[in-house]
């Protein structure tokens, strides 16, 4: 996260943070895009992936509908509470001014053991700051054997 300055009601500078790369996307930004989200989810640090979107963030994660950072925090903090060995990788599948759309599948265990991936499609809609404004999901699973994971 960067931060610039924009003027404020009286004139003086204030700073305003700004999440790069910034829209309107070129393929190699929206890459870079993809690279950093896919990058911070492996983290599993519900803080650090809450600051890639807005305060009034707009989710929707399989049937679940999430509003805002807090929101995130505590989804991501419960999700990765039973969710062991997260892995995931995502791809650009497309893009344009201010919006991508990418292919994922993540791999997990429950805590009995079972394996799971999880594959599916999500689109983003990013702000002019570059931070992620609304995060729509389909995800589906499918339990695995140990052997058949991938990632």
């Amino acid at each position: 996260m960067t931060t610039t300055t924009h003027a404020c009601y009286c004139g003086c500078a204030v700073p305003k943070p700004q999440h790069l790369p910034l829209p309107p996307f070129t393929e190699e930004t929206a890459r870079e895009k993809v690279q950093l989200a896919e990058d911070a989810w492996n983290s599993q640090d519900p803080v650090r992936v809450s600051l890639a979107y807005t305060e009034d963030s707009e989710w929707r994660n399989r049937s679940e509908f999430i509003n805002g950072r807090a929101e995130i925090v505590d989804f991501l903090t419960r999700k990765w509470q039973r969710e062991h060995e997260y892995k995931l990788k995502k791809t650009l599948w497309a893009f344009s001014d201010n919006r991508i759309a990418v292919r994922f599948e993540y791999e997990w265990r429950d805590d009995s053991g079972q394996w799971f991936r999880a594959h599916g499609n999500e689109n983003w809609e990013y702000n002019a700051d570059g931070f992620m404004a609304k995060r729509y999901a389909s995800i589906n699973d499918e339990r695995i054997f140990i052997e058949d994971r991938r990632l």
